[in-house]
């Protein structure tokens, strides 16, 4: 298992661990009787949130059902569960997460039968966020997850999703042989047009005039590091961490030092600390979608729509020829 995320705010009544997880379990499935069938093959695959879903649902097609828990609009780390949600869970044919993302869904993992949850977290290669993508968090936070603590951003790099694609792929070939060679052609397919995308990022972006990426949490890490750019996040991996007085102003000198002119907030994510660094320096403000999700105000309709926009968006901010 991997250092979580830190932990979000919870509002009050939200269930807070494992037992009061397993309750509301108890009475999602309260009409359901011990001798009830186990789940069939064509019964819903459940997914954590919206990258996963999209990725699932390109690798099966028309062939599964595909439900995600995190509502589109909702903010993925500080997901709260319904009784009907576990109950959902519990009853799925597969649950797709990626672990220490979503406190509320790891938790709830717990109460699935081990055979029918796929973590896909190893297939992302998913590696240690850096020093700078924990700003602002509070010593509890910090205590929680340490300094070691992944992270989960992977779809944001085309060639990890691709992998996590893959592995969602081969799972669901070992426990639905029959077709298997439907999930292999939906996914070639799927990894093709993953690797045009990572062309067009890495042609787009090689030649900018800004290599410093500053974003209101530091959700961008791995799309940084492989297209040649650093990422700054002022508010750190946490989007519920706030950044400190002397925070500010490091990001603000950063800004002004590198020939920052861009500041880019987030869909989902407050956008205070965003404005206030780019007021502070003389830098405009852009939006950039980490696509945690799919709403009526997002900038494209699923995933490759979005972040050709995002291609767009950094383009312009960075001064890319």
């Amino acid at each position: 298992m991997r250092h979580p995320l830190p932990r979000p705010r919870r509002r009050v009544g939200a269930p807070a661990n494992l037992a009061a997880l397993a309750v509301t379990a108890t009475l999602a499935l309260g009409a359901c009787s011990a001798g009830s069938p186990p789940s069939e093959p064509d019964s819903p695959i459940v997914t954590s949130f919206y990258p996963i879903q999209f990725a699932t649902q390109q690798v099966v097609g028309d062939t599964a059902e595909v439900t995600v828990l995190t509502r589109p609009g909702a903010e993925p780390h500080d997901l709260e569960l319904a009784p009907q949600d576990i109950g959902g869970m519990t009853k799925a044919r597969l649950v797709v997460y990626a672990d220490g993302f979503q406190p509320a869904v790891d938790e709830a993992v717990g109460l699935v039968d081990g055979a029918k949850v796929l973590d896909v977290a190893d297939a992302a290669k998913l590696v240690p966020a850096s020093p700078d993508e924990h700003e602002g968090e509070s010593a509890e936070e910090h205590d929680d997850h340490g300094h070691g603590a992944d992270d989960p951003h992977f779809w944001l790099d085309p060639t990890r999703y691709a992998a996590v694609a893959e592995a969602i792929s081969a799972r669901l070939s070992k426990d639905d042989p029959s077709r298997s060679s439907t999930y292999a052609r939906n996914t070639a397919a799927f990894v093709e047009k993953l690797s045009q995308l990572d062309d067009e990022l890495r042609v787009g972006l090689a030649h900018c005039r800004t290599e410093q990426l500053v974003t209101s949490h530091g959700a961008f890490g791995y799309l940084a590091a492989r297209y040649g750019l650093h990422q700054q996040g002022i508010t750190g991996i946490s989007p519920e961490a706030e950044p400190s007085a002397s925070a500010l102003k490091a990001v603000s000198d950063l800004v002004s030092s590198a020939g920052v002119t861009t500041i880019y907030q987030e869909t989902l994510v407050e956008p205070h600390f965003a404005q206030t660094v780019a007021e502070s320096t003389g830098a405009k403000v852009a939006t950039l979608d980490p696509i945690e999700g799919i709403t009526s105000a997002t900038r494209g309709t699923d995933y490759f729509e979005v972040m050709r926009s995002n291609l767009a968006t950094l383009r312009e901010g960075q001064g890319c020829s």
